[in-house]
């Protein structure tokens, strides 16, 4: 039997301990985190959505009508009038025939992989990509191959020795932990030489790029019916939960019929779908959130660059900077929460070992006064 105790010890010992931390309120700019109000860098609520009121006077309405949760699976009677509308209401968003909801972007990822592959088939992922994503080809059956990041060459190289079955190819578009994104048109190209499925998590990319939020697709130009698998989250910039696909018709029919993380699964409850049809409505509406978080990221980074901090090569809301040691990156991240910053310290297993960063996310209502601050203290802090 494994020693736990020694176990929990060692990870103390190596600077790779994780503690929770309680929040005391809502999303923000600032938050109240163990008792102490702090300047929030270490949300994905990038627009500030969480806590919008109107997104939460529909939830509110929604509750009062359909109760706080769903009951059921989607197939069972678990699928409400507020599912039905955001599902139609993404599809027409992002640009594709169908979407099908699912409670976490996790729970959707897996369904691609485990609907469209077993045994004797292939998944090629970027080395860098989300757990979910590196999860979901392990537990599928498939044979998982991991090209190197964000070269082109290796994937094709890859998907030369797929030699049969059905091949997904599948990325990050904006990674989680650099903040840096694939050239889809070279991601697309590469990977359509072998007639292979293409996936495209876009969880970092969905709410803040591209035209009025539609996504890196819209970013960078390429039509929907180019891709065959889009996948967002709504927990980031939406400022909900839960997630979804789109894609065609037949896929999105069935995944429905497949699918175990969708068949055998409540539905979030519909008072969240219709809190994400309220922030869906303000991406079109008010676009302007959008403008004041690349603003906020022009300045981060002209700041940052002045301070020579070691931040990595990102233009998205992501801006890690490099520590290095996971216990120098941990000590950092206490240090700069005494000071009323709360910047979370990533460390391997999620990043590679002596690759710990501190993982800066901007959002749209972050000031100019608190940029400034930030840089200051982190020049401080590593000059020390």
């Amino acid at each position: 039997m494994k020693d736990l105790k020694k176990a929990l010890s060692q990870l103390q010992q190596q600077g790779l301990y994780r503690r929770r931390r309680c929040l005391q309120g809502p999303q923000g700019r600032e938050i109240i985190l163990d008792g102490h109000r702090l300047l929030n860098f270490s949300s994905n609520d990038y627009l500030g959505l969480a806590n919008h009121p109107d997104v939460v006077r529909s939830f509110k309405q929604a509750a009062d009508q359909y109760g706080v949760g769903s009951g059921s699976a989607h197939l069972v009677n678990g699928h409400s009038r507020p599912h039905q509308q955001l599902e139609d209401a993404l599809a027409e968003f992002t640009g594709y025939p169908r979407a099908l909801l699912f409670s976490t972007g996790y729970m959707a990822n897996l369904a691609v992989a485990q609907s469209l592959c077993s045994q004797g088939d292939y998944i090629i992922e970027d080395r860098l990509n989300h757990a979910s994503l590196l999860d979901a080809a392990k537990l599928s059956g498939g044979k998982l191959m991991r090209h190197l990041h964000l070269d082109y060459q290796s994937l094709e190289k890859k998907l030369q020795r797929c030699d049969k079955g059905e091949i997904l190819v599948s990325s990050d578009a904006v990674f989680s932990m650099d903040g840096d994104a694939v050239n889809i048109r070279q991601w697309l190209d590469s990977a359509q030489q072998k007639n292979a499925w293409c996936m495209l998590d876009d969880a970092h990319g969905f709410g803040v790029l591209g035209n009025q939020g539609r996504g890196s697709l819209s970013e960078q130009q390429i039509d929907s019916s180019q891709l065959h698998i889009y996948m967002a989250t709504l927990g980031k910039a939406i400022g909900t939960s839960g997630a979804f696909i789109a894609a065609s018709e037949d896929l999105i029919e069935y995944l429905i019929q497949t699918a175990r993380s969708y068949i055998y699964t409540t539905a979030m409850p519909p008072a969240t779908a219709q809190a994400s049809l309220s922030s869906l409505k303000l991406l079109i509406e008010e676009p302007h959130r959008q403008q004041s978080l690349r603003d906020n990221i022009t300045l981060f980074k002209q700041l940052s660059l002045q301070a020579g901090l070691p931040v990595m090569p990102s233009d998205s809301a992501i801006q890690p900077v490099m520590i290095g040691p996971a216990d120098k990156a941990l000590a950092i991240s206490q240090q700069l929460f005494t000071k009323g910053l709360h910047i979370a310290a990533i460390r391997p297993p999620t990043v590679p070992k002596n690759t710990a960063r501190l993982r800066i996310t901007l959002r749209a209502d972050h000031t100019s006064s608190d940029l400034q601050q930030l840089v200051e203290q982190l020049h401080s802090l590593l000059k020390q």
